[in-house]
């Protein structure tokens, strides 16, 4: 009887382990999949993306950790068009967002701020259009940030400068505009990275020009 107690027992904590994988791993899918939807891809980069899978850990272009958390997306030059969804900020242990040099456009998504554990947002040599989210000021694990080649406006967000760990800073090649940040982690970025945003005015002078100069 006892044996059997424990036997039961043992299935119920497997059954609830893999209901948990699933729910936990069609959360992340489901937001890879509304990436999918809102992407045009005609060289069917994305065609291993099976939605009734459990998790996405076995599509191509996507990796995992050891806890079946999706922690990279590689999609770098893969000739993709559409637009970013706001679905992505569900992914918290994402570490590499890549999908540079392709032609994706519209705005990025506010929620991109909730990628508590975002090492590098790479969306350069886009199409990409509207500001740059202040949210993205929450992403203290951000060590690159390349979003040069776009069509992005308005002011480079103050809310960056919190980021200690932030490393690279490009958005050169835009139309941003007002002062350049120079303190906190701007201190160390190269000029060259704010070239071509015609709009730019130089770096900011503590206390004598606002940040938002020749924005509006």
């Amino acid at each position: 009887m006892a044996g059997c107690l424990s036997l039961m027992l043992l299935m119920g904590v497997v059954m609830l382990s893999v209901v948990g994988l699933e729910v936990r791993g069609n959360s992340e899918g489901d937001a890879l999949s509304a990436l999918r939807r809102s992407l045009s891809d005609p060289d069917k980069v994305l065609q291993s993306w099976d939605p009734n899978l459990v998790n996405p850990c076995t599509w191509f272009h996507i990796t995992c950790n050891q806890d079946n958390r999706v922690t990279r997306l590689d999609l770098g030059n893969s000739n993709l068009s559409g637009h970013l969804v706001p679905e992505l900020g569900k992914l918290e242990h994402l570490q590499y967002l890549e999908l540079y040099k392709n032609n994706i456009q519209g705005t990025i998504p506010v929620e991109l701020g909730n990628l508590k554990s975002l090492i590098s947002l790479d969306l350069y040599d886009n199409n990409i259009s509207g500001i740059i989210p202040p949210s993205l000021g929450k992403l203290k694990s951000l060590v690159f940030l390349r979003l040069n080649d776009n069509q992005l406006t308005g002011p480079i967000p103050r809310e960056l400068r919190g980021i200690s760990s932030l490393k690279v800073v490009d958005v050169s090649k835009n139309n941003l505009c007002g002062t350049i940040p120079t303190s906190g982690p701007f201190e160390h970025i190269p000029l060259s990275n704010f070239e071509d945003n015609p709009r730019l005015e130089g770096p900011e002078l503590g206390g004598l020009a606002t940040y938002d100069t020749n924005c509006y």
